[in-house]
C-alpha cells in the first residue's frame, strides 16, 4: 500500500501534468459560449469569424441572430446576449445604460440603383433631396424622365441610422418601400425600375448598378483613405468593457484581432481598424 508521502508525490506530479496539458493544449480546453445579436448588415462578417473562431476553439460556441443593431444592443443592456452587433457608432443614451463601443471593422454604404437608371453619380445634396422626397424624377439628375422609387431599411437599422445621418436627414425620410435587412433591399432594387437603395459595401453585387457619390466609388481604399464619405463603423457592443467579460468573450475578441480573424475581414470586403 502507497504511504501517505507516496500518495502526496503522486498527486503533485498528476496536477502538474494536468496544468501542463492545459497550458499546451489552452485553445481546445477553454469553453464556454459567445452569444451575438444585432446588425444584419454584419452577418456575413459574423458568420465568417464564427465559423474560423469555432473550429480554432471547439469547445467554445460563438453564434449570431441577426433582428436589426438596435434590437441587438436592447439585448447586450438587458443581459440575454453577450455582443451587440452595430452597423452605426453608438448613441450617448445607449453608453448610459454601459454599453461600450468595441470597433471592429469599418464598412461602407454603397448606394445602388435599379439597372434601367442611367444616372451614375450623386452628390451628397442631391442624395439627400432624393430621400426627403424634394426631388421625385431621375430627369433631374440628368437620368430619363421618371418616378424615384426610393428603398431604404426599416427604423431601429443601425444601416439606416448611420446613412441618414451622415446626410443630416435623420426622421426626414421619404421611403417607397422599408426593409427589414440588407439583402432585402438588394433584391428589391435589382428588380423595381427605377429604384434606389442603400446596402453595406460587402453585400454589394452586379445584380445593380453602383452610384458613386460627389464623384468617388464605394471601394476598401477609397473607404480606408476617407475619400467615400458614406462610410461607418462596425461594432461589437458589450456591457461593460471586454476585461469585464467571461472568458470565453474575452477569447472571441482576442481571436477578431488576431491575424487570423483579421483575414476573415478583410476576405468579406471590410476595412480593418488596426
Amino acid at each position: 500500500m502507497m504511504n501517505v508521502k507516496g500518495l502526496i508525490s503522486a498527486i503533485t506530479v498528476i496536477a502538474a501534468a494536468v496544468v501542463s496539458l492545459a497550458s499546451c493544449g489552452g485553445k481546445t480546453t477553454q469553453q464556454g459560449t459567445v452569444n451575438m445579436n444585432g446588425s444584419t448588415s454584419m452577418q456575413k462578417m459574423v458568420e465568417a469569424e464564427c465559423e474560423v473562431f469555432n473550429e480554432t476553439y471547439p469547445n467554445i460556441t460563438a453564434s449570431g441572430q441577426f433582428t436589426g443593431s438596435g434590437a441587438g444592443l436592447e439585448a447586450v443592456a438587458a443581459g440575454s446576449a453577450d455582443v451587440g452587433n452595430a452597423s452605426r457608432a453608438l448613441k450617448d443614451e445607449e453608453k448610459a445604460k454601459g454599453l461600450v463601443e468595441n470597433i471592429i471593422a469599418l464598412d461602407g454604404i454603397a448606394v445602388v440603383t435599379n439597372k434601367n437608371v442611367a444616372v451614375d453619380n450623386l452628390t451628397t445634396e442631391q442624395l439627400a433631396a432624393i430621400y426627403t422626397g424634394a426631388v421625385s424624377d431621375w430627369g433631374a439628375y440628368g437620368g430619363e424622365s421618371g418616378q424615384v422609387v426610393v428603398i431604404g431599411r426599416e427604423a431601429g437599422s443601425g444601416t439606416r441610422d448611420a446613412f441618414e445621418e451622415i446626410l443630416d436627414i435623420a426622421d426626414k425620410g421619404a421611403y417607397a418601400q422599408e426593409l427589414d435587412s440588407t439583402g432585402a433591399v438588394l433584391t428589391t432594387v435589382a428588380s423595381t425600375p427605377n429604384a434606389i437603395g442603400y446596402v453595406s459595401l460587402d453585400a454589394l453585387d452586379d445584380s445593380v448598378n453602383a452610384v458613386k457619390i460627389n464623384g468617388v466609388e464605394a471601394t476598401a481604399d477609397n473607404i480606408k483613405s476617407g475619400a467615400y464619405s458614406l462610410q461607418r463603423p462596425f461594432v461589437m457592443a458589450t456591457r461593460g468593457e471586454i476585461s469585464e467579460q467571461s472568458d470565453a468573450v474575452k477569447t472571441w475578441f482576442n481571436f477578431l484581432n488576431s491575424p487570423e480573424g483579421q483575414e476573415v475581414i478583410a476576405n468579406v470586403g471590410l476595412i480593418s481598424v488596426k
